[in-house]
C-alpha cells in the first residue's frame, strides 16, 4: 500500500446468497475482535462507515429463475457499489466485512470502475463460478465471481451500469477444494488462473504466492482481495456456513497476506462469510482481523 493511506470499513451484515443464518453477524465479530483497534494500532487512520442496512425479503421474492433472494440482493449491491465508489472518490482504502461472499458482486461493481484493469485475487474454497444454469442450490453467494465476469443475471451482472466487471485472465483464484462440473467448464473455457489445495501442497504458499503477485503485476493497475474465511481449513476457522475438510492453514494464510503487503499490490479488500453462530469463541473472527492486519503491513518483528 505504501503510504498510510485512510482505511474506509463498511459492514455489509447480509446473509441472504445462502442458507445459514448467521453470517450476517459477521462484521459486528470482526469489529467486537478488535479490528479497529488494531488498524489505528498500524498507525492508520480508520473510517468506520458502519454496516449496511439490509432489507429482508422486501419485495417478496424468495426465488427466481433459481436465485434466491435475488432482488434484495440487488438492492444490496448498488448500495455497497455506490458506498465504495465514493470511498475510493475520496481516497480511501476500501474494507470490506461481510456477511455471505455475494456481497463481492456490490463491492466489486462499486471498484472495478476506478481501474482500467482491476485484477482480483479469490481467497476461497470455492470458485463462486456457477450461474442460475448450473447451481445446484440457487445460492447467490456461488456465483459472484460469475457476475462480476459478465454471466449470470442482467440485473445483478449490470449493476453499477456496466459490465463485466473483471477480465478473465485478471482473477487468480487461491485455495479451492470444492468445484462444481459447471464451474470447471468455465475456468477450462476462459482460461482462468487457479491454484488448487493441490498446487498449494505441491509448490508451497511462497511459490504460489509469488506466483500471483507476478501474475498480477505485470497486467493490472489495482489488486482487489477477495478473502472467503472457508478458504482456511475448518480446524483453525469453524465458524464457516460451507466448511470444506483440508484447507489453507492458519501460518500460510498468514504468509500469503503478508507477501501482500511487501508487494504492496493490494488496492481493496474484502473478508467474508464469518459465522459466529457456527463459531467457537469468535475464533474465526479473530481470525479474519489478524490476517488483515497482516495484509496491512503487521509483521512479526
Amino acid at each position: 500500500m505504501g503510504e498510510r493511506k485512510q482505511i474506509s470499513v463498511v459492514g455489509v451484515p447480509m446473509d441472504l446468497g445462502q442458507i445459514r443464518r448467521g453470517v450476517d453477524m459477521g462484521p459486528s465479530a470482526m469489529r467486537y475482535a478488535g479490528l479497529i483497534e488494531e488498524l489505528k494500532g498500524l498507525g492508520f487512520k480508520v473510517k468506520d462507515y458502519g454496516d449496511l442496512k439490509i432489507n429482508r425479503f422486501s419485495s417478496g421474492t424468495i426465488r427466481e429463475q433459481n436465485l434466491k433472494n435475488l432482488h434484495e440482493i440487488i438492492k444490496t449491491s448498488e448500495e455497497l457499489c455506490r458506498e465504495l465508489d465514493e470511498i475510493l472518490s475520496e481516497g480511501g482504502f476500501p474494507l470490506v466485512l461481510g456477511g455471505d461472499h455475494s456481497i463481492g458482486i456490490g463491492s466489486i461493481a462499486g471498484i472495478s470502475k476506478h481501474y482500467k484493469e482491476l485484477g482480483v485475487i479469490w481467497y476461497d474454497a470455492h470458485v463462486d463460478l456457477n450461474t442460475a444454469e448450473t447451481s445446484p442450490s440457487g445460492n447467490i453467494h456461488g456465483m459472484s465471481l460469475a457476475i462480476n465476469l459478465g454471466l449470470g443475471h442482467p440485473l445483478l451482472t449490470e449493476i453499477g451500469g456496466y459490465a463485466p466487471k473483471v477480465k478473465p485472465e485478471n482473477i487468480v483464484i487461491i485455495g479451492a477444494r470444492s468445484i462444481d462440473e459447471g464451474e470447471r467448464e468455465l475456468i477450462s473455457k476462459k482460461g482462468i488462473k487457479i491454484f488448487t489445495m493441490h498446487e498449494i501442497d505441491r509448490k508451497g504458499m511462497t511459490q504460489v504466492m509469488e506466483e500471483t503477485i507476478q501474475y498480477l503485476s505485470s497486467r493490472t493497475d489495482g489488486v482487489h482481495l477477495s478473502l472467503d474465511l472457508d478458504a482456511i481449513d475448518p480446524v483453525d476457522a469453524p465458524g464457516v456456513g460451507t466448511p470444506v475438510l483440508g484447507g489453507v492453514t492458519y501460518r500460510e494464510s498468514h504468509l500469503a497476506m503478508e507477501m501482500l503487503a511487501e508487494a504492496a499490490v493490494i488496492t481493496s479488500a474484502e473478508f467474508v462469510e464469518v459465522n459466529p453462530i457456527l463459531d467457537n469463541k469468535n475464533k474465526t473472527a479473530i481470525i479474519a482481523t489478524e490476517l488483515i492486519a497482516s495484509l496491512l503491513g503487521k509483521k512479526l518483528i
